[in-house]
């Protein structure tokens, strides 16, 4: 008996991986490989959003709260940016989806920074107020 998508994920990739190398197309399930193609693509993209919501709320926290900076905000700005840096390097398709991975991040970013810093979510602006090179940039720290 072969390994059931729904039951065992990872049974099923294995199996299926090898019906691949051995060039068995009439029993590989197509459909779920498509499925699990698609997931893999959206899980790249959120790992994205993931790692710029976290600069960008740290970066905002360090922009509306000046007299709260410290050590662990940078160090956090600096170790996100680079697993977003190495991420983006990795999967440079996601270029052409920056505006919808930026909107996104920031919404998430604004309710983190907003919980963590306890300021109203009116004091954030509306849409990110840093560019993509901003985020991205070693140097920029929002005064």
């Amino acid at each position: 008996m072969y390994p059931n998508h729904e039951k065992d994920v990872y049974g099923w990739a294995v199996h299926t991986a090898q019906l691949l190398r051995d060039k068995k197309m009439s029993e590989v399930d197509f459909e779920n490989i498509i499925e699990e193609m698609e997931a893999l693509g959206r899980s790249e993209k959120h790992e994205l959003i993931n790692r710029l919501s976290l600069v960008i709320s740290h970066l905002l926290k360090w922009q509306f709260q000046p007299t709260m900076r410290g050590h662990s905000w940078k160090y956090t700005i600096e170790e996100q940016r680079e697993q977003a840096k190495i991420h983006w390097v990795d999967n440079p398709s996601l270029t052409s989806k920056l505006d919808e991975i930026i909107a996104k991040s920031y919404k998430v970013s604004v309710s983190k920074a907003t919980r963590e810093t306890g300021l109203d979510k009116k004091t954030f602006p509306v849409g990110c107020p840093y560019t993509f090179e901003q985020i991205m940039d070693d140097e920029f720290y929002p005064e």
